[in-house]
């Protein structure tokens, strides 16, 4: 090739084509539908952000930062905090957060992921600290839609939206587990004498009903005397001394027998005696 082939060479059009590829690949942005792109024209913010789909940003102009509008899971770290009854204890919990508006979340905060994870620490540092362990174990629902509100509230001005807050485990000392250990056996050990008081009274009124029918009628006292013969006479391994009353032996002992007065037996009266000796 000679150099006047190399002089007719279009050089200039070759660094046209170069220079006008780099900037439709700068020019070019293709945002994701959970993307938005906040766009600076020489410093100041567009007031609408960009896309989804295929924006043109005029480079060098132009500056685009793009926002993920999904929802964000940030692990807050274990907090020690002091209750408000003196009790230390490590609590962590987990947020959910997103960008509703994503010019709010690039102008008016640094970084909002570290300013959203640093606020939800603090706001559970203060929160727990004002509430007592009971409360904290028992009224966990009522903590964590507190915690939301004032989360929310505290990042309404950066554009983010925190749609929950869960405290998710609760580190308890060992001497305190073990003193609710014991208060919970205690509870249940009361619960136990109470129901079982509970079956003693009922027993003592029902008892005490059928000694007011067995009053009325006498001879259910015979029937439940029967019934319990029955049920004691099935085991055949072993002698049974059941009292009987003496009155039901009346009907089977002989006319000329009485009782005696003081109960200790039977003797013959001195008519059926003199009836006999004359039939001799």
């Amino acid at each position: 090739m000679t150099s006047e082939s190399v002089s007719a060479f279009p050089w200039g059009l070759v660094v046209a084509a170069a220079v006008a590829l780099v900037l439709l690949f700068k020019w070019v942005n293709v945002l994701r539908e959970y993307e938005r792109g906040v766009v600076f024209r020489l410093g100041r913010v567009l007031e609408e952000p960009k896309g989804p789909g295929l924006v043109l940003v005029l480079w060098p102009i132009d500056r685009i930062v793009r926002i993920s509008l999904r929802t964000i899971v940030e692990d807050v770290p274990a907090q020690d905090v002091i209750t408000r009854d003196n009790v230390s204890i490590k609590v962590n919990a987990v947020l959910y957060f997103r960008v509703v508006r994503p010019i709010d979340a690039v102008i008016h905060v640094e970084r909002f992921l570290y300013a959203t994870s640093q606020l939800a620490q603090t706001t559970l540092r203060s929160v727990l600290g004002m509430v007592e362990l009971d409360q904290l174990l028992a009224e966990r629902e009522q903590i964590n839609l507190r915690l939301q509100e004032i989360v929310d509230r505290q990042t309404d001005p950066w554009g983010v939206k925190v749609s929950l807050v869960e405290v998710k485990h609760v580190d308890l000392p060992p001497e305190m587990k073990r003193a609710m250990a014991r208060q919970a056996e205690a509870e249940r050990e009361k619960r136990a004498k109470v129901i079982h008081a509970d079956g003693e009274f009922l027993a003592a009124r029902k008892l005490a009903d059928a000694a007011a029918v067995m009053r009325e009628q006498p001879f259910t006292l015979q029937l439940r005397y029967l019934q319990t013969l029955m049920e004691i006479a099935s085991d055949r391994m072993s002698t049974v001394v059941f009292p009987v009353p003496v009155d039901t032996l009346s009907s089977f002992v002989g006319p000329g027998l009485r009782r005696d007065g003081d109960g200790a037996g039977w003797r013959e009266t001195e008519e059926d005696a003199s009836a006999g000796r004359h039939a001799g």
